[in-house]
């Protein structure tokens, strides 16, 4: 079952990316991940009284609500370095670079939580990922040489920010059940986002909102809080340093929705890359 809520997961993160990148056009990137977090907030909320779990607030432990806490800052701080970037830059570029976490989070899997079962293949596929991942963003940066890159920064921090997420909320979730554990971090994300909008002075923006934006913004939020709860399902019953790759698997999904509504295409290097992330990802799925 945890294998089939990670692949729920990617699909709806995948599109996540498409729908997001339709909301903020013309919005401002702080703005649209406020309100969408508004969104995810509601949704994950409502699945906790669904699920019955509400009740069991009161027994979640000191040390799970501090890392449940710190998980929720910093998949704040991945989103809106994510959407930054996504408003700078085309999807094929900014989404491999994202993906670039995978690596970092199979890594301190392994050391922090001893998952070394199939240790040679889970090197070995994130060998293969982390390849993929490089002939992806390579070809994006040529392409990009005569414009604007001021995205890849915000795509690099979304990457770093999105691996401490996926750690920190493996500990923070142990024993809380994961609809309740997802709606506490979502309830983090959402004063640090609207915290940002304030201190910026961006509040006034919020409601002028172009209305096809809009719904884009609403969808990109319910697309986000179903790939949510099926992730952190996946990570607190599965492996995470299977789950975490699977979940990336997100990018397929992205590249074939953001051909078909951006027209967006990839070289043959970039599209060797993507092959390479596949290979890496169904390896370390079958095999550990």
């Amino acid at each position: 079952m945890w294998m089939i809520m990670a692949v729920l997961s990617a699909f709806f993160a995948g599109v996540t990316s498409v729908l997001a990148k339709c909301g903020i056009r013309k919005t401002d990137s702080d703005v649209a991940t406020a309100v969408r977090t508004v969104v995810v907030f509601l949704f994950s909320w409502v699945m906790v009284f669904v699920a019955g779990s509400a009740g069991t607030v009161r027994d979640i432990s000191p040390k799970s609500l501090c890392f449940l806490v710190l998980s929720g800052l910093a998949t704040g701080a991945s989103w809106i370095c994510y959407f930054k970037a996504l408003s700078m830059g085309d999807v094929n570029k900014v989404v491999p670079i994202d993906k670039s976490s995978t690596v970092l989070t199979v890594l301190l899997a392994v050391v922090l939580f001893g998952e070394t079962e199939h240790l040679a293949v889970k090197l070995i596929s994130t060998a293969v990922l982390g390849a993929g991942i490089y002939l992806m963003v390579e070809k994006k940066q040529e392409q990009a040489a005569e414009k604007d890159k001021g995205w890849m920064p915000y795509a690099v921090f979304s990457a770093l920010f999105a691996a401490l997420t996926s750690i920190l909320a493996k500990v923070g979730i142990s024993g809380v059940e994961s609809n309740l554990g997802t709606a506490i971090r979502t309830a983090v994300v959402l004063v640090m986002a609207w915290l940002i909008v304030f201190m910026k002075g961006k509040q006034s923006q919020a409601g002028k909102i172009d209305g096809k934006e809009l719904m884009f913004i609403i969808l990109s939020g319910f697309a986000t809080g179903a790939s949510w709860l099926c992730y952190y399902y996946a990570i607190q019953n599965g492996i995470v340093s299977v789950v975490v790759p699977v979940d990336k698997l997100s990018i397929v999904v992205t590249v074939l929705f953001s051909y078909v509504v951006f027209s967006e295409k990839l070289s043959r290097k970039a599209f060797t890359g993507l092959l390479l992330m596949i290979l890496g990802t169904v390896a370390m799925a079958l095999w550990s």
